[in-house]
């Protein structure tokens, strides 16, 4: 009794103790140690916003210098050796955690976690399409717009729009893409894509008529084929785990190498910062009016940036927290460091890296679900372009006084979904796409120029809803994972429990379980253990 006494005397001077002592949670001394704590757990989000908010006052301080065109170039420097950094950690990335997200899964994981993700991105695409259509039809942003000229809105060097290619070959590089990847994953194919081009040709018949034929040509224009790495990762991965012993060594030397390049990854993150400063203030200074800009095209900017909050803010955490039933804006809030990135860079793919160590770290993703969904989303889920490009082509169809019927709102809606698939996580990779659905509903494309012109403020939300996209599918992947996995092992120990009772001879029972012992003589302990552990 006594013994009970000064335990729980312990336990209450214990209790007490914190509150009275120098470093207790109510005094300053405490009240300053969960201070630092917190910002050494969140220095890299906070200088990463900080970043960001620095950038946009430099850029604004710099606008009236009027730097020229060689000093905007240097002054965007440090941002481009960033965005070399990510690009040059992306290959390696994307093949290993691919391989060895693939191969530590077995063949019915695989299949389970790859038909849901399939149509967790077929179903959240062609939501965000049809919200951005109903959002362009509400809003109008083409009414008003048709006397605008590209070259009083954009940046000095927007360039000419991208030449219009046919529906079925947009398609067919799609396919041709993912094919050309093979054993040369780290040479010519993973920095190049298939792309068709146009000859045309002129027949001259024997009574004068002239006839003018375009006919298409493949060639191989500059770009990582993220689309070919993808497929090649994945067959690789399935592979090395169908040989077994023989393919182990393989498995290790990717997971060995994936964790060193998350350890790169890691030190790239610091220098995150300084990138963003000098990427977002670059951008600002090249504006020639932003006033002029934002009035002219505001309607179109307000409705492409309301449709992503709407899908980044509504739809995609409800679509989260109905399938986990927890917060999902307590899981984007460890998220800030690689939303600050996708803002500033307009990258799906540069934001990779820095979205695979926060939402392993940070949220407690598990390794093999984040490695093997989060490259295939960087490339196949783009919510946030959907979005855009709907709103756009609306855009340009109001600017030309066209009237949209069912069938072309309808052929705007799966071109979106599907053209989204193969669309560059770069800058302005989405604006190339915007050309297929202009294209599939008999559209003229020479506006695109105006969609040039803004792209650089729409593209910033545009990757940020993006990546938010594919953070959301990774959690909700893991929780059906544990959740399934919790499931099978529940369903183990109760056929384990229920084999026991169910048994009449000791024949059909657990050899742990012991019932009457045979007439006879009795067995020594010797023999008894050594039965037991045969048994």
């Amino acid at each position: 009794m006594e013994k009970s006494n000064e335990t729980n005397g312990y336990l209450d001077s214990a209790q007490a103790g914190p509150a009275a002592g120098p470093g207790a949670p109510g005094t300053a001394a405490g009240r300053a140690g969960r201070c630092a704590g917190f910002l050494r757990r969140q220095a890299l989000v906070l200088l990463t916003v900080s970043g960001v908010l620095a950038g946009a006052g430099l850029g604004a301080a710099l606008r009236e210098l009027s730097l020229t065109r060689t000093q905007v170039t240097y002054l965007a420097f440090p941002g481009e050796m960033l965005l070399r950094m990510l690009r040059m950690i992306i290959l390696p990335l994307v093949v290993c955690s691919l391989v060895s997200g693939a191969a530590s899964l077995d063949a019915s994981a695989l299949g389970r976690l790859g038909g849901i993700a399939v149509a967790y991105f077929g179903l959240t695409t062609l939501s965000a399409s049809a919200l951005a259509v109903a959002l362009a039809f509400i809003i109008k942003p083409g009414s008003g717009a048709q006397t605008l000229q590209s070259s009083d809105l954009g940046l000095e060097d927007s360039g000419p729009p991208p030449v219009p290619k046919e529906t079925v070959d947009s398609f067919l590089d799609l396919a041709s893409s993912v094919f050309t990847c093979a054993l040369t994953v780290g040479f010519s194919s993973s920095s190049s894509q298939y792309a068709t081009d146009y000859r045309v040709v002129t027949y001259s018949s024997s009574s004068g008529n002239v006839t003018h034929e375009k006919i298409p040509m493949g060639t191989e224009i500059e770009g990582m084929n993220i689309l070919g790495l993808v497929l090649f990762a994945l067959v690789l991965g399935v592979a090395l785990k169908k040989l077994g012993s023989e393919g182990e060594d393989l498995i290790r030397f990717f997971n060995s190498l994936n964790e060193a390049t998350m350890v790169l990854v890691s030190w790239i993150m610091w220098y995150v910062p300084v990138g963003i400063m000098f990427l977002v203030g670059s951008k600002i200074v090249e504006m020639k009016d932003i006033i002029v800009l934002v009035t002219s095209l505001g309607k179109y900017i307000f409705a492409s940036i309301l449709g992503h909050v709407i899908h980044g803010g509504i739809v995609l955490p409800l679509i989260y927290f109905v399938f986990t039933r927890r917060n999902p804006f307590r899981f984007l809030l460890g998220l800030l460091a690689p939303f600050a990135t996708a803002f500033a860079t307009c990258s799906s793919s540069a934001t990779l890296p820095s979205m695979m160590k926060c939402i392993e770290e940070n949220n407690g993703v598990d390794k093999r679900i984040s490695r093997f969904i989060l490259p295939i989303g960087a490339t196949v889920n783009m919510d946030g372009a959907a979005i855009f490009q709907c709103v756009a082509t609306v855009f340009i169809a109001q600017l030309n006084n066209v009237e949209l019927n069912a069938g072309q709102i309808f052929t705007i809606l799966v071109t979106a979904t599907a053209s989204s698939v193969g669309a560059a996580g770069v800058p302005a990779g989405g604006v190339l796409t915007i050309a297929i659905i202009l294209e599939a509903i008999g559209l003229p494309t020479h506006d695109l120029s105006l969609i040039l012109a803004v792209d650089w403020i729409v593209d910033r939300t545009t990757t940020v809803v993006n990546v938010e996209g594919d953070a959301l599918g990774a959690g909700i992947l893991h929780h059906l994972n544990q959740k399934a996995t919790k499931k099978g092992e529940q369903e183990l120990a109760e056929v384990k429990v229920e084999a026991i009772p169910n048994c009449k001879s000791e024949e059909e029972t657990s050899p742990l379980v012991t019932h009457q012992n045979p007439p006879g003589p009795v067995a020594s302990a010797p023999e008894l253990e050594s039965k037991e552990s045969v048994l």
